[in-house]
């Protein structure tokens, strides 16, 4: 019987280096987490040039032809908000959405607060003194108005939530600095306005608040 035989010093000394040569010789390569994947799709997904591309062809003739009077739209959106929606709003809207109107402002500014970023101008509309409808006049402005009023938008052309909700609020941002941004901020009750945009009937409001497309203010009486 052939008596087993031990590893020697040198055998297990050549066998450390062969071990070490090929553990140098192993690449580690790092998981790819859903983070990264989220960045990627991320930096893909360019919601400003979006809403720049489709502003001037598509958004402003949309609400320009979509649009009614605001006293018309909010009476028939405080009796029958289907009614209204489907009328002035986006009739291809998520079932458990809230409807969103395209509305004509005219009338007087009667209050403004231009001390925070969230700006806004109290608009009468029917001439008895009291304010109809509140604008966000910006820069920073609430909601998702304008890109809810659009039958052509919708919530699966979209890879998740968060992409859908960067859109929205590129639209802000676009007529933040396109349109708010050139707007007179003092001395502005009084003055007139005219504003072509968008509301969402919300509970708790003091008054609609209505995001413009597109905006003017008239002179100092």
């Amino acid at each position: 019987m052939t008596k087993p035989t031990c590893p020697t010093r040198q055998t297990w000394l050549i066998l450390a280096i062969t071990a070490a040569i090929g553990l140098s010789a192993c690449k580690i390569l790092p998981t790819p987490s859903a983070q990264g994947g989220d960045s990627a799709n991320s930096s893909a997904f360019n919601p400003d040039k979006m809403v720049e591309e489709i502003w001037a062809s598509k958004v402003i003739p949309y609400l320009q032809q979509k649009a009614g009077p605001f006293a018309e739209v909010h009476a028939l959106a405080k009796t029958d908000p289907a009614a209204a929606g489907a009328k002035y709003g986006n009739p291809k809207k998520q079932a458990n959405s809230p409807w969103t109107f395209a509305v004509r402002v005219e009338g007087k500014i009667v209050a403004a607060n231009t001390q925070s970023r969230a700006a806004t101008i109290d608009v009468d509309v029917d001439g008895d003194g009291k304010a109809d409808a509140r604008v966000q006049i910006g820069p920073a402005m609430r909601g998702t108005a304008i890109r809810d009023s659009l039958d052509f938008v919708q919530f699966n052309d979209f890879t998740n939530q968060i992409d859908f909700a960067q859109f929205g609020k590129a639209f802000n941002a676009y007529a933040g600095k396109t349109v708010m941004s050139k707007l007179p901020r003092d001395g502005l009750e009084g003055r007139t306005a005219k504003v072509l945009g968008a509301y969402t009937i919300e509970g708790g409001q003091d008054l609609p608040l209505v995001t413009p497309a597109e905006a003017e203010i008239g002179p100092k009486p």
